[in-house]
């Protein structure tokens, strides 16, 4: 078996491999034999130069083989390598990464000796085999004949961890060493010179500079130097701006502290680094107060922590950390479920509450805790790992631009053909010159400059994003965001705000109506919206959940640091809370036990049909008033309490959760209104306007969630949700439960065109179980009540019927849907303290954590003052225009400094990055979707009007190396080098145009091999082909015949003048025709840059042409025109610009770009699965 399947996410599969010997290697021994035939057999039988052509020969395919093996992983593997199906005869591996993942590499396989047995005296060892692939470990299982990543204890049973007590012997610490490693973040920082030649060695790369070679041995010298310059500068920034990116990433490590941790029976203490899986350690606050990071990833035993996450997921509201004392010891830990327990690597604790009571006592009065993972494999570690090995060189579209080089070599090989074949039936002509022409012909289709300027496409839009506080840390999503079908949202926090405002309780009595004077309300029930929540205190400052803190606002009560709850106003009785369950999504309520007055009791508050099953008697108005409530989109949450027995404080602390949270009595409703935010309606009618499906995902109430959609047009059509009728069967109802309709899966399709659908998270077992999710999911509008799982399993659907997806949520609870989407967006309504200043008003777009602080309602503009002046009236007296250029020139230097060069992506620092999702951004509003799909259509448009132009400028350039090279037609070494200057400032330019503020109902062509791009490429290129042509013909008749000599070196005639000045001319309107500037970026006379551009060369064709400056085209070495044939050479000049512009707008307007007809795809997944069953 060579192929090894590994389990994980990152690796698809490993091939088995073993180095050769060096004299065995075929970049060797080939060659060896090659180089003897030479000296030996074709030098004494040949002359010396045609000798050293076949010498020449023959170190070009020795230095191509061997340039193969650097870019080749899988032609270095067939030199170097031999394949080997034994694993212990192998000495290295090729690792097959899953999709997106990164490209293929050759690891070592690595072989290591460990102590098997748990005690120290056991003396046996095991050899275990393993590869390291990207600061992860896998290791090979001989059982199962797989490798699997190393393992962590991170899925034991709970009776494990509260029964260990760390590394009992020094042996075993060793053991644990060399498994897992220090718990450091280490990866080699390179120089500046390893990139350079990392960057020198890319296959484009030397492809250009063979190039290059090639025009200078064709005696273009100035174009060749010229061309040469640009690339090393190019390349060198990019080089620059990597390394100032890992150097950055360089500076995050685990912090420095000392901990007490418990190893071989006693406390020691030991550095966050020393800390291995498997240690029981003491963790708090530092007593001195400074902030310091947890090191590692831990388990709470004892004690209770707040912690600040807001590094990893952006929350701004710290969370609270409970231990797993009293978890059933036979369940298993799941990070994904029990996060409320874990303190995650990177976050710092605000607080902390030591245990006391438990076994094992921490000296240092801190909590105890088990350390589940380090290193890289943290949730630090692993957000590391994702912007560390995303730097590499983006580019959209990459296989498709492979294509269509394919493509365009075609015809290249065509004309080179065609050369070889007429100049070999001419005798006379040299075979060296007709060599290197062909060579230039197949090199000039490549276009060289194509990496550059589809690199410059995503990197443009990723500083823009970054400029309006959105960071990346995968660019190839960019292109993606042009091409989305489907926008999907999260509701609370992300459509609707935080800020919750307490309606009243209603339900308590036989009365409908609600109630917000709290005076009038039962004492019960104001004592549990008091006393049943999780806030808490952190540096004297109430923090938690905003619907918990609006509650207690609400009802006028106050809570303190000893965890009491008491009314404002003297009268009431104060409420202890003694112990607390916290929520859980799986459970959707949450409890609290509490003491007045010497009682016990249970609080608890939940979801209105969660609460329903556990009460002792259901009042009878109970399912119709939460539902009245709902259907005004309220937030509304089930009251309900429960009397326990007399006990000890330690014993009602140890009750088991589902006793507590049973045989409980009704308390009321408590409603809460939850407003929208202010731009979300606005930013879905814009995304509903510009051709995007849109459906929300969310954990609440299917009532209130189509009532919120129906305000941000989500439902435009009325709505029916499916709800369970009995045990079985399924119906869809209208909210106010006037229509009702029976469910089948076959009818949802027809059933969509007349409503919007609305389906809760309870339905997903039963489409789960008939294997109808692909019939129903993707005609739904709203998911409500659903919970993180199952938003994942949404986005899967979607992407499995051909959808392309967009998720926005709020990187909490909706990590595992902002991964599968194909643009995730997690949305921070942190701003850190670090960075002040963001902004996301379109006219400032100032960097974030750079702007000035301005005053509300003010503008941040190049004139306003900087902010060490003086005196406040300093900064409002008018400036003067040689200040203003100053502070202009400043800002223009600082956001170079900020940006590099411009050509690199912006570095994504750990905090502007959530590891929820790949894009962040930092604003408490929904528009950053808006500003995503803008930026991404952009480079999708940019990128595919760069295919257009280049592919244009190849098949004309084939063209005039090839027919008119036999004419004898050459280019001056001027001629070529001013022609290279308006090509690259013509490509610089229309990158940088920025996109329209409007989304447009138009969509751009998701790919470039479509009917309008090839019908585009050859109307254009028939309409050039007869401008040259007949402009050529017309000047040879000025011409006597025996003027041009083929292979002669270049002087001026003519035909060459007239051939170069319709090369310009074709070129400029390639550029023209083919700019894609409305609906989706500035048009020509909006980009300034590139229309200016275009006036200069239209500028210099005139001048030429006109012959107005006989020294500027005696430099240029252009002959005078014939009289007559100047006015004709403009007019056929405007006649091809106007034909090919109109051949444009007819094929635009003929082939628009349309939503992706999904519904064919999703009918065929569907059957095929039905079959698959039959």
């Amino acid at each position: 078996m060579t192929r090894y399947e590994v389990d994980g996410k990152v690796v698809q599969g490993v091939d088995l491999l073993r180095r050769r010997h060096w004299p065995w290697r075929l970049d060797v021994w080939p060659f060896a034999i090659l180089y003897s035939l030479w000296l030996f057999v074709v030098v004494p039988s040949i002359d010396f130069t045609d000798a050293s052509i076949v010498l020449g020969g023959i170190a070009v395919t020795h230095i191509l083989v061997l340039l193969f093996t650097g870019w080749s992983v899988d032609f270095r593997c067939f030199v170097q390598f031999s394949k080997v199906k034994d694993i212990h005869s192998a000495n290295a591996c090729k690792i097959i990464p899953a999709k997106f993942s990164g490209s293929k590499e050759i690891v070592p396989l690595n072989i290591r000796t460990i102590v098997a047995g748990s005690s120290a005296s056991s003396s046996g060892t095991v050899e275990e085999i393993y590869f390291d692939f990207r600061k992860q470990s896998f290791i090979f299982s001989p059982e199962r004949e797989t490798f699997s990543k190393l393992l962590y204890p991170t899925k034991e049973p709970f009776s494990y961890y509260l029964r260990h007590s760390g590394h009992g012997s020094e042996a075993k610490v060793i053991s644990a060493t060399d498994k897992w490693g220090r718990n450091v973040f280490e990866y080699p920082q390179p120089t500046f010179q390893k990139l350079m030649k990392e960057h020198c060695m890319e296959p484009f790369f030397v492809f250009q500079v063979f190039c290059v070679g090639l025009w200078c041995l064709d005696e273009y010298w100035y174009y060749s130097l010229f061309t040469l310059f640009m690339l090393f500068l190019f390349e060198s920034t990019m080089a620059k701006s990597r390394l100032k990116t890992l150097t950055e990433l360089r500076r995050v490590r685990v912090d420095n502290q000392t901990l007490m941790v418990h190893r071989g029976g006693k406390w020691v203490k030991l550095q966050g680094t020393e800390l291995l899986p498997g240690d029981i350690v003491s963790i708090g606050r530092s007593s001195g107060g400074e902030d310091k990071s947890v090191p590692a990833d831990m388990l709470l035993l004892a004690g209770s922590a707040i912690v600040n996450e807001a590094i990893l997921t952006g929350e701004s509201t710290p969370q609270w950390k409970v231990p797993v004392a009293g978890k059933l010891s036979e369940d298993r830990l799941s990070i994904k479920r029990d996060k409320n327990h874990i303190l995650f690597g990177g976050t710092k604790i605000l607080q902390h509450t030591p245990d006391k009571s438990f076994h094992l006592k921490t000296q240092d009065g801190g909590c105890l805790a088990f350390v589940l993972r380090t290193g890289f494999e943290t949730s630090q570690g692993k957000l590391m790992r994702t912007i560390l090995f995303s730097t590499e060189r983006v580019t959209a579209n990459s296989w498709e631009s492979g294509l269509f080089i394919l493509f365009l070599v075609f015809f290249a090989i065509i004309a080179a053909g065609y050369v070889l074949k007429k100049g070999l039936e001419d005798p006379t002509r040299s075979k060296y010159k007709l060599f290197l022409s062909c060579s230039l012909i197949i090199t000039s289709v490549i276009p060289p400059e194509l990496p550059m300027e589809l690199s410059i496409a995503v990197n443009t839009s990723l500083i823009a994003l970054a400029r309006r506080g959105i960071f990346c840390t995968e660019p190839f999503r960019i292109p993606f965001a042009g091409k989305v079908d489907i926008c999907c949202f999260d509701k609370t926090g992300t459509l609707t705000s935080d800020d919750m405002e307490f309606q009243g309780v209603v339900g308590f009595d036989d009365d409908a109506h609600l109630v917000s004077d709290t005076t009038k309300l039962p004492g019960q029930t104001v004592e549990i919206l008091a006393a049943c929540h999780a806030l808490v205190f952190v540096d004297n400052k109430l923090v938690g959940d905003p619907l918990e803190k609006a509650a207690l606002k609400g009802i006028d009560w106050i809570y303190t640091s000893d965890e009491k709850a008491m009314p404002k106003k003297s009268g009431g009785q104060a409420v202890q809370i003694v112990h607390r369950y916290h929520f859980a999504s799986h459970l959707k309520r949450m409890a609290v036990i509490v003491r007045v007055q010497e009682k016990f009791l249970a609080f608890v508050k939940g979801a209105p049909e969660t609460i329903q099953e556990r009460l002792v008697e259901l009042p009878s108005t109970y399912v119709e008033t939460y539902k009245k409530y709902t259907r005004q989109g309220s937030r509304v949450l089930a009251l309900a309490y429960k009397p326990l027995p007399e006990m000890s404080v330690s014993e009602a602390r140890s009750l088991d959760r589902d006793l507590v949270e049973n045989g409980l009595f009704f308390a009321g409703f408590a409603v809460f209104n939850c407003p929208i935010r202010p731009d979300s309606g606005s930013v879905l009618r814009e995304l509903k306007g510009s051709s995007h499906d849109l459906v929300m995902i969310t954990g609440d109430q299917a009532l209130t969630a189509c009532h919120v959609a129906s305000q941000v047009h989500i439902i435009s059509k009325s709505a029916l949700i499916l709800v369970r009728k009995t045990s079985e069967d399924f119906e869809w109802v209208s909210p106010d439960e006037s229509e009702t309709t029976a469910y089948s899966s076959k009818e949802v399709e027809e059933l969509s065109e007349l409503h919007d659908l609305c389906i809760g998270g309870d339905c997903f077992e039963m489409l789960q179980r008939t294997e109808a999710l692909l019939q129903v999911i993707p005609y739904v509008k709203v998911f409500a009540r659903v919970a993180p799982e199952q938003k994942e399993l949404i986005m899967t659907t979607f992407k499995t019927v051909g959808r392309m997806t967009l998720m926005c949520g709020d990187g909490t609870n909706d990590v595992g849907a902002l991964k599968q989407a194909h643009v995730g967006i997690a949305l921070l309504n942190a701003v850190p303290p670090a960075q002040p200043g963001d902004t996301t008003d379109s006219k400032t777009e100032s960097k974030p954590g750079k702007s000035k602080k301005q005053k509300p309602g003010t503008e941040a503009s190049p004139s306003a003052a900087p902010p060490n002046s003086s005196s406040g009236s300093s900064s409002n007296r008018h400036l003067t225009a040689a200040e203003r250029q100053r502070q202009k020139l400043k800002k223009m230097l600082d956001e170079m400094n900020d940006e590099g060069d411009g050509r690199g992506p912006p570095i994504v620092k750990l905090g502007d990055a959530s590891m929820a999702s790949p894009f962040t951004a930092k604003h408490a509003s929904v528009a950053p979707t808006l500003d995503i799909i803008r930026q991404g259509r952009s480079t999708l448009v940019t990128t595919l009007q760069m295919f257009k132009i280049l592919g244009l400028n190849c098949l004309a350039t084939a063209y005039v190396l090839s027919v008119m090279y036999l004419d004898g037609v050459k280019l001056g070494d001027v001629q070529a080098t001013i022609s290279g200057v308006f090509t690259a400032a013509f490509f610089l330019f229309i990158s940088h145009a920025r996109p329209l503020q409007t989304l447009s109902t138009e969509r751009p062509h998701p790919n470039i091999f479509c009917a309008y791009v090839f019908l585009s490429l050859l109307g254009q290129f028939a309409m050039h082909l007869f401008f040259l042509i007949s402009a050529v013909n017309e000047a040879a008749k000025f011409m006597p015949e025996e003027c041009i000599e083929p292979d002669s070196e270049f002087h001026p005639n003519l035909v060459n003048t007239v051939s170069y000045m319709v090369n310009m001319m074709i070129q400029v309107a390639t550029f023209a025709v083919n700019y894609m500037g409305h609906p989706f970026n500035q048009s020509i006379s909006e980009n300034k840059p590139f229309k200016y551009a275009l006036f200069a060369a239209v500028g210099f064709f005139t001048v030429i042409t006109s012959d107005m400056f006989r020294d500027l085209n005696d430099w240029l070495k252009l002959e005078p025109l014939p009289e007559g044939m100047r006015g004709k050479l403009l007019l056929w000049a405007m006649l091809m610009f106007l034909c090919c512009y109109g051949w444009e707008r007819l094929l635009r307007w003929a082939f628009p770009g349309r939503m992706p007809a999904w519904k064919s795809r999703q009918k065929k997944t569907a059957s095929a699965i039905e079959k698959k069953h039959l």
